[in-house]
């Protein structure tokens, strides 16, 4: 047997334990009273992004009440940093509360991927080893930021949290009495101090069962830092260490036995399970503070999420044909822009992605409204060849480029001639849960062939190339819209619809093969501008009808109920819900396929994740990627972005059954809960919430509510499972991926399955890759086909880029896939650790003694920066505290280092000058000046001070009468 399939092996062994996780509990604990890795992110984000959105709104004289402390929400944080720009009616915490859950998700990652790593859990003494991997990945966040890969960032940022949060539940940090974080550890250009050394003793063995008197007091004394050993294979360790502790743990049998761990309350030292997990909030506001200064407040935020709009999303066919598509495109987009620009509704992001044949590309994406503009101006259309255009790529591009529930709208004329890349785009879809809709053009009539038709585009499609567009638009909760060129305007209302805030989907149903039906939906008292779309064939006819009894036929275009426009295969209606809240009904008469789609807006909403049980005691779950497995058990977990809301039922929708799969409700609080379906036969579903929501002062009118999910969640009786050792990729570097694919019965690994599987691998970059064309699981092989991926990255890629790998296993007939998803990082290794240095010049004052007459005078602060000889340089310097005017001039230094003068000047009724100084690669170095009222003589003082940066520095200068200057190194 090879090493790789030793390892692989191994893993498998690995993950088929129970409660193996040897950290904080990844997500949520069941017993109520222990800490998560996921309570302590959510903790340290609330927190964190409060305070920048607290001192933005006083640095805009704006009044800030929310308290920040341990018990603050999603909705409390965004109610309250909404608060600061012009406010919205509607507000919805679904985009923060993703940010959020993509951190904690990729933090409870770490159990799965890197769980026998001594150095991703700081286990075995690895205080290198583990500060290497947080400094690194915080360089990673860092780029990912200024490329505006901030879902990159955010998958980084959860692994890093892990590592972090870990160190103070594995080392003695607490048992030291400390209650700050060790800020050493992301700080690179700092020495660790005081560890205890490999042939120091560190513990004595538990008596009785109890632990928490195992540290030998030598630590104490010495002040000496120490982590626990931890192996599941292997009982040695170096003789008078502590173990990590635990029943998996097989170094804790070895003398000294017992552990010193306090990931629950449980553990070992679970006494001090509580400090442990509140210093480790502290360190994790401590590092996002690092970043915080490192990219700036506005990208800050869009890192946490904290958005209150959509993306604006644009993949467009760029051939010959397309110049009126075009056109639309441009005017809508500037429509919106102009419209939304400078108030909360103006879209978050902005993407564009072209494509043609032979190919997509290059994908522009921007915060800036005006280099869209730009690069959407610059469109034509050209050329096109065939028929057939590269579709699906500029689609692959744009939902790896899109924050996850993005809505996309793709403009084309042609079919797809990358068809093959099908099942990764429904993939993506799900992974990302992204709507995608398709406005498409010159469609034939299924009654008409292309021969028949004078003088009809060359691009123009048949139903049978169509239908790949429907499917995905199906599979996403989007719609696939045909319209002629000419009509095309009067559809483009849909975008403007999904650009508005906190954009909710009541209910949606896609009927194929048709047939004539009635659906029932909620309209609950949150609700506003609720549109009703419905495409399908000419023929086809509706009725609507209110919770009053009031009805409207599809033959009253402007009627009591609503207002509705016809174009193509779509049917716009804008309802007028005055007062009939309650079940509303919509009776469709067609034998042809249809769609019905209801939306509106609320903030009232929620956010689902597929989870798997890493089953045992402490109920281990974590995010689960692919379809869910027919037959087997399911779990999800459901947060709802309100405060107010209650939760009563979810279920799994499967409309062309039509089947109804209602689940068990645990609450986990916070909002969050966990639903368990049992058995869950093969299908396509659906995610539907009912609840009550109890915004209203008023008890009397709590209203029921209803919300659905718009992706599709189609099950498969195939799993596949990918693994990769590393994350962060440096460009020109290969990494290999092994991965499993297994034939599974009700749930479980059939052992006696054989079969061969048709692979496929792509990632949205093109980078180059190798992958088997087909496995095989062979008998004898307990069902399941191992086998390696490899991916390359160019040597010239660009640092802070992200990259998705999509690995795909279709049985033989052809009849069912399953997916992986994997999503790496690219950056250069950063050899520059060192912060930047600040040499004060001079400082000057003449401040008046009474506080009442400061505004009469001015002080100066000159203070040289440089990030040495051999740094990459300063790039930006932004005034952290103080209401001065900081202007900056160009030096070169006497060891011919670049110098920056920066020169800051103030009232004397703001005396503390704080400037952020931040490197290229987002080193960050802080000075602080301060000035106070003297009544001595000037002084002459020399210092002697180490810079942020490591560089001694002699320092001679004059604090005029009535002022000093203090020069504070953060």
């Amino acid at each position: 047997m090879t090493a790789r399939h030793t390892v692989m092996l191994l893993g498998a062994v690995v993950l088929s334990l129970p409660s193996l996780a040897h950290s904080f509990q990844p997500l949520f604990s069941l017993d109520g009273n222990t800490i998560t890795h996921c309570h302590i992110t959510e903790r340290a984000v609330f927190q964190k992004t409060a305070e920048v959105c607290r001192d933005l709104a006083a640095s805009k004289g704006k009044d800030f009440s929310l308290v920040i402390d341990n018990n603050l929400s999603a909705s409390k944080v965004q109610r309250a940093c909404s608060s600061i720009g012009t406010s919205t009616s509607v507000l919805s915490t679904v985009t923060f509360q993703t940010s959020i859950a993509q951190m904690y998700f990729s933090n409870a990652k770490v159990d799965i991927d890197f769980l026998l790593s001594d150095k991703h859990h700081f286990d075995d003494e690895t205080f290198q080893g583990g500060r290497d991997l947080i400094t690194a990945g915080v360089s990673y966040v860092k780029a990912s930021v200024k490329l505006g890969n901030f879902a990159a960032g955010r998958w980084t940022l959860g692994r890093v949290f892990h590592t972090l949060q870990d160190f103070y539940s594995h080392s003695n940090w607490v048992e030291l009495g400390n209650t700050e974080p060790y800020s050493t550890l992301i700080r690179p250009d700092q020495l660790f101090e005081n560890l205890a050394g490999p042939n120091t003793p560190t513990c004595t063995s538990c008596t009785g069962g109890h632990c928490s008197n195992n540290l030998l007091p030598a630590l104490q004394q010495q002040r000496l830092l120490t982590t626990g050993y931890f192996s599941l294979i292997s009982s040695a360790k170096p003789a008078g260490k502590c173990s990590h502790g635990g029943k998996f743990d097989r170094t804790s049998r070895q003398e000294p036995v017992g552990g010193i761990n306090k990931d629950d309350v449980s553990a070992d030292h679970g006494s001090l399970h509580h400090k442990a997990a509140d210093v480790a909030v502290n360190a994790t506001m401590e590092l996002l503070d690092d970043i915080r200064e490192a990219v700036g407040d506005k990208n800050f935020l869009q890192l946490m999420g904290l958005s209150q709009s959509s993306v604006l999303c644009f993949v467009i066919d760029t051939t010959g044909s397309m110049s009126d598509d075009i056109a639309e495109a441009k005017r809508v987009s500037f429509d919106i822009i102009d419209r939304k620009r400078g108030t909360p509704q103006e879209p978050s992001a902005y993407i564009l992605v072209p494509f043609n044949d032979p190919g997509s590309g290059p994908l522009t994406r921007t915060t800036n409204a005006d280099i869209f503009k730009d690069r959407i101006n610059k469109l034509s259309a050209n050329g096109g060849g065939d028929i057939r255009e590269m579709c699906l790529s500029g689609l692959q591009l744009a939902l790896t480029a899109a924050p996850p529930s993005s809505e996309i709208f793709v403009f084309t004329d042609a079919p797809a001639k990358d068809a093959h890349l099908k099942s990764t785009i429904t993939a993506l879809i799900e992974s990302t849960r992204s709507v995608v809709n398709f406005m498409l053009t010159n469609v034939i009539s299924s009654r008409r062939r292309r021969s028949d038709i004078q003088g009809l585009s060359p691009h123009s499609m048949s139903q049978s190339d169509v239908k790949l567009y429907h499917d995905l638009a199906r599979a996403s909760g989007g719609q696939a819209i045909e319209v002629t060129k000419s009509d095309l305007s009067l559809v483009t209302s849909v975008i403007e619809d999904s650009s508005a805030s906190a954009v909710v989907t009541v209910f949606q149903v896609v009927m194929n093969p048709g047939k004539p039906d009635s659906f029932k939906f909620t309209v609950d008292g949150s609700l506003r501008n609720m549109t009703a779309y419905i495409t399908g064939a000419s023929s086809l006819n509706f009725n609507l009808t209110s919770s009053t009894g009031v009805s409207q036929s599809s033959s009253e275009s402007d009627g009591p109920l609503a207002s509705f426009t016809t174009a193509g295969n779509l049917r716009r209606l804008c309802l007028n819900t005055d007062n009939r809240t309650g079940s509303w009904k919509i009776s469709i008469n067609s034998n042809k396929p249809y769609s019905v789609k209801v939306i509106g807006q609320s903030s009232v909403n929620y956010i689902y994740y597929l989870v798997e049980a890493n089953k045992g005691a402490h109920g281990y779950f974590f995010l689960k990627e692919g379809h869910p497995l027919s037959g087997g058990n399911s779990s999800i977990m459901v947060s709802v972005g309100s405060d107010t809301v209650e939760v009563t039922e979810v279920t799994l929708f499967d409309s062309s059954g039509p089947t109804e799969i209602n689940g068990s409700l645990q609450a986990l609080g916070g909002g969050n809960f966990l639903v368990h379906f049992s058995s869950v036969p093969a299908g396509e579903y659906v995610v539907r919430l009912r609840g009550e929501d109890n915004s209203s002062t008023s008890k009397s009118t709590t209203t029921s509510f209803q919300r659905q999910a718009s992706t599709q969640i189609k099950t498969s009786s195939i799993s596949v499972t990918a693994q990769a050792n590393i994350t962060n990729i440096e460009p020109g570097s290969t990494i290999s991926i092994p991965f499993t694919v297994a034939t599974m019965t009700n749930g479980v690994v059939n052992d006696n399955a054989t079969g061969t599987f048709t692979m496929q691998a792509n990632n949205d970059r093109s980078y180059a890759s190798t992958s088997p064309s087909t496995v095989t699981v062979a008998a004898g092989s307990g069902g399941k086909a191992n086998d390696t991926i490899t991916l390359t990255v160019p040597a010239n890629a660009v640092s802070g880029t992200d990259v998705t790998l999509t690995i795909e296993a279709e049985n033989a007939a052809a009849t069912d896939i399953n997916y992986a998803v994997l999503r790496f990082s690219v950056a250069v290794k950063v050899a520059d650790v060192n912060r930047p240095g600040c040499q004060v010049v001079s400082a000057s004052a003449s401040c008046p003694l009474s506080s009442s007459l400061c505004a009469s005078s001015q002080w100066e602060f000159i203070a040289n920066l440089t990030d040495g000889i051999n740094g990459t340089g300063i790039e930006r310097i932004t005034i952290r505290r103080g209401n001065g005017t900081l202007n900056t001039s160009t030096a070169v230094g006497a060891g011919g280092e670049n110098v920056t003068v920066a020169t800051y000047s103030a009232s004397c009724c703001s005396q503390t000058v704080k400037l952020a100084v931040v490197d290229r690669v987002g080193n960050v170095g802080t000075c602080v000046g301060q000035a106070r009222a003297l009544t001595t003589a000037a002084l002459v003082t020399t210092v002697n001070t180490t810079s942020t940066g490591g560089h001694t520095l002699s320092i001679s200068y004059c604090l005029y009468i009535s002022v000093v200057v203090s020069l504070l190194w953060e």
